[in-house]
């Protein structure tokens, strides 16, 4: 896809500049799926506020583009190549991060997969394989940072969720489910770990304009449109928006702020 502008109304004046959180600057910061999309956003967010940011991929291309495009940042991001349902993987990357950069003071369990598939056609594998990419990763993630957090004293932990499996939407009954039980995931794990003053917190997107959306739902300026127009605020929802309410979540601001989803949909009806 190219990256001519998304055809909405003009952006709203608070969308040119975005807050600075001082407390996040020389964090260690890990991302999931943070070479694409949402997670490229989230990313560059991090690094915009100074964060030691390492991000975890299989996109290598993209990846590397991305390290690239960040190279003036106080801390230039750390590409980790992994595959997340390779749950020794996932954990020997979290261990480098720790090695390299310091304890993780931020996670953000970003990876996905919004594959669609009629209900018909699922299997017991196709299920499997989209909860070790959806749902699996985002606990062991967790249970490896924990320690790291523990010893600094706190840390936070986000979980992206979805709005999908709560309007149900077509071909997304494995996604919707394992999204929905990212949140049970969040309570859960907010509970176990506030005693580490360790806040957990998710964020559901709505349909943000990302590459990937545009090439497979949203290919057409009308296309765009008419998705915009389910919206209470009719302007396309953005990675950048995504990304904005992470660093929130993230920051010493959210210091009381744990056990809860921020929905960032802009409405939608």
């Amino acid at each position: 896809m190219t990256d001519e502008p998304v055809p909405t109304r003009p952006p709203l004046p608070e969308t040119r500049s975005a807050a600075t959180y001082p407390g996040l600057r020389d964090k260690v910061v890990l991302v999931t799926g943070g070479a694409t999309g949402i997670g490229a956003d989230i990313v560059r967010a991090f690094a915009g506020q100074g964060a030691q940011v390492a991000f975890l991929d299989i996109q290598d291309g993209p990846a590397a583009g991305l390290v690239g495009e960040l190279a003036g940042a106080a801390h230039t991001p750390v590409f980790l190549p992994c595959d997340l349902t390779d749950l020794v993987a996932l954990q020997a990357a979290i261990a480098a991060v720790g090695d390299s950069l310091g304890p993780v003071s931020v996670l953000v369990n970003n990876a996905a997969d919004d594959t669609r598939h009629a209900i018909h056609e699922v299997t017991p594998e196709m299920w499997d394989h989209a909860l070790a990419i959806n749902l699996r990763p985002q606990f062991f993630a967790a249970q490896a940072v924990a320690p790291m957090m523990r010893g600094l004293g706190g840390g936070a932990i986000i979980n992206l969720s979805s709005i999908a499996w709560r309007i149900g939407v077509e071909g997304l009954v494995v996604y919707g489910s394992a999204k929905s039980g990212v949140l049970g995931l969040t309570r859960a794990l907010a509970r176990a770990l506030g005693p580490d003053n360790i806040r957990v917190n998710a964020v559901e997107p709505g349909a943000v304009m990302t590459d990937r959306q545009r090439a497979l739902w949203y290919p057409t300026p009308e296309s765009v449109a008419a998705m915009v127009e389910r919206q209470t605020l009719r302007h396309a929802l953005l990675g950048s928006d995504i990304a904005r309410a992470v660093l929130f979540l993230a920051s010493d601001d959210a210091r009381m702020i744990t056990r809860q989803s921020l929905v960032v949909d802009a409405g939608m009806i």
